[in-house]
This record gives structure tokens, sequence and C-alpha cells, in this order.
């Protein structure tokens, strides 16, 4: 194993042994859903960027995957829509944060008459190499990890999340993001990087390192401020914005003209008939917005037409496009 993933592993061994509040989390409001009940320590120990638990994914008792499991938060979340025996498989590579999750599962029941342990198998394992059958997940996850690979590890990483879901399942991720260039000293700084602090990648870098996996279609479904990192404090010769990103990835068949990417971009028809159709299978209803994922959108703009207003990305999806 690299140098730099054994020290992400003994970052998180001391913090599960010791919970660190905000090692690399936002302040994102936690989903408050009917009769479920967060443990305290889960909550201490919510290492993440963001969320990747979406109920409007969560239909019909999916089999999930959830990688780097921290103190299980996401595990019990995604155990309330999925309550049977092994629905939910948590992987970790630190020994000390499978344990700490056991104990913090123990408690859940305590709290939630409906959960049982049992419907979570927790495994060691890494996400270079994960210890699940090809084409037997519907739901994939990771929060807040993925952002620490380096490239080649980060590819291999993506490539075993698409190995393991079924035809259409989705790989949901949230991980920080940057659109200014990382300074050499900071990306090679290999406590930074486990921290989530200096592994980041622009926006389109990284939709195209999932694209080019093999994921047809791809949801930008948030992005929000994250942290920065100024001189004062770190080695670098000007200010650096991360923000965080949540995205989901569909296992659909590659198109033949690329994926299909939702940034948040929507087209509006404003002309004097009840609706435009491009001939392409896009129909816009007079005066209706259309969420139109980025490939559209350009071709819809070419159009060079005055009846039809195509936003900027918004880097907000919350379903119901075009394609």
């Amino acid at each position: 194993m690299s140098e730099y993933l054994e020290t992400t592993k003994a970052v998180y061994k001391d913090a599960a042994v010791q919970p660190v509040q905000g090692l690399c989390c936002t302040t994102n409001p936690i989903w408050q859903l009917p009769g479920l009940e967060i443990p305290g320590k889960m909550l201490e120990m919510n290492y993440g960027c963001g969320t990747t638990v979406h109920p409007r994914d969560l239909v019909n008792d999916p089999a999930v995957l959830y990688v780097g499991v921290g103190g299980g938060m996401e595990l019990l979340q995604f155990s309330y829509f999925s309550r049977r025996k092994g629905a939910i498989i948590g992987i970790d590579a630190v020994p000390e944060m499978l344990a700490v999750c056991y104990r913090n599962f123990e408690e859940a029941e305590t709290l939630n008459p409906w959960f049982s342990s049992d419907f979570v198998q927790l495994k060691a394992g890494d996400a270079l190499n994960l210890p699940v059958d090809d084409a037997s997940i519907d739901i994939a996850a990771q929060n807040c990890l993925f952002n620490i690979f380096k490239p080649a590890d980060l590819t291999q990483a993506l490539t075993e999340m698409y190995r393991v879901l079924k035809p259409h399942g989705k790989l949901v991720l949230s991980d920080p993001v940057c659109e200014t260039e990382i300074p050499e000293a900071l990306g090679e700084d290999e406590k930074l990087r486990a921290l989530c602090l200096s592994g980041s990648i622009p926006l389109d870098a990284y939709v195209k390192k999932i694209s080019d996996t093999g994921f047809g279609t791809i949801e930008v479904r948030a992005k929000r401020p994250y942290r920065i990192l100024d001189p004062a404090h770190y080695d670098t010769p000007h200010l650096i914005y991360i923000e965080s990103v949540e995205i989901c990835a569909i296992k659909d068949p590659m198109p033949d003209d690329g994926p299909c990417v939702f940034t948040g971009k929507t087209a509006i028809y404003y002309g004097s008939e009840d609706y435009f159709d491009d001939g392409k299978g896009h129909v816009l209803l007079q005066n209706q917005p259309l969420s139109v994922c980025d490939k559209t959108a350009s071709k819809l703009a070419a159009l060079d037409r005055n009846d039809i207003f195509i936003s900027p990305s918004t880097y907000f999806y919350d379903g119901g496009g075009c394609c």
C-alpha cells in the first residue's frame, strides 16, 4: 500500500480511538427522519463533507455498499430504508473504525426499536479491492474518501465501484473539489491529504474521471463552500477555496455522443407556440422549465433561437431531466 494511504489509515485509527469533531465535515444539517435517533458518538464521528443518503435513491429495499464507515451514521441512515439482514455492507481498512462502528450499532439498537445490527455487514477491506461480488449492489456510496486518492488510485476506486454495481445502479459520492491548482508541496503532504485538504481536483476533472470509468449519466446534485487554505497557515502563495460536491453517477449505457452530465442547467421555451420539439426527444412546454444535461443545453443554444433561454449551471440537480 502507498505511504500516503498508510498515513490516512493512521489518521483515521486515531480518529476512531478519540473522535475529532469537525475533522473533515461541513455544517450540513443531518437528515432528520421519523423514528430515527442517531447516537451521539456517531454524530461526533461524522467524518464526511456532505451526505450520500437520498431517499429518492432508496426505494425497494436496495442493497447498499458504503466504503469508509466512520462512526456508522450513514450506514444507520441507509438501514432506515433497507430493513433486512445484510442489506447494507460497510467496508473499512481501519480495524479500530470497524470496532467503534460495532459498538455504535449496539447503542443505535437501544435508541431505535426498528433497527437491528444484522441489517449491516461490516467487512475489512479497502476501496481499491472491494470484497464484494460483481453486479451485486444497487447503491454504492462514499463520503469524503476518494479525494484522498492520487490519480491512479482514484481510477482504481471508481473502477471497483463500477464493477460491483448492478446495471443502472447508482454511485453516490460526496467529496471536496477545487478549481485552483493545489501547490505541489500541499498535494504531496500526506497528513493534509488524509485530512481531505489537499487532494481536491477541479469538478470537471472529477466528472471526467467518473465518465471515463463508464458511467453514462452523471448528476451534480449539490455544491457548497467547504474550506479555505490561506498563506498564513499553509504552504501556498495564494488563497485556495475548496468546495464540497455531491454527485450521483449511474451505471447507464454510455451514449454514442458521450455521457449525460447534469450540472443544474435549465431550458425555458417562451415562444408563441404551445411547445417546442427539437426532434431529438426534447420537448419544451411553453414557459415551463426543463432540466437539461450539459450536452442538450449546448445543442439547444446552438440553434440560436430568440425564444429559448438556457440557464447557467446551478450545480444543483434533483431529477426530472431531459434524458
